[in-house]
């Protein structure tokens, strides 16, 4: 991930509402939320998060996938670990010792 896509993902995420929905579906796990769903559980009206969740895809933070005539949307592990990776990317200056909490708290292991 390069520094413009890096500052795209954290515009996205510096929204309330926005990084509730990221926050949402990073608990959802692989199977996703239809975007109807999402909304009901965040008390959001569909025209608005419509606009929140196409600014999160454009950041490349989730994906959808069309589902009959239902759309779902996933957390994109690609673009949450390219960001990850971004952020840490020169960390620990050569002692990747001292990165270890950050990877054992961010990992799912």
């Amino acid at each position: 991930m390069d520094q413009h896509s890096a500052l795209d993902a954290f515009a996205a995420l510096s929204q309330e509402t926005r990084l509730a929905v990221f926050r949402l579906l990073v608990s959802a796990g692989p199977e996703g939320l239809a975007s109807g769903e999402i909304g009901e559980r965040l008390g959001v009206r569909q025209n608005t998060m419509s606009t929140n969740l196409g600014i999160l895809l454009k950041a490349g933070l989730v994906r959808r996938v069309r589902d009959g005539r239902t759309v779902r949307y996933h957390a994109d592990h690609t673009g949450i670990s390219g960001l990850l990776g971004f952020l840490l990317e020169d960390c620990c200056g050569g002692k990747p010792d001292l990165c270890q909490p950050v990877i054992k708290q961010i990992s799912c292991a």
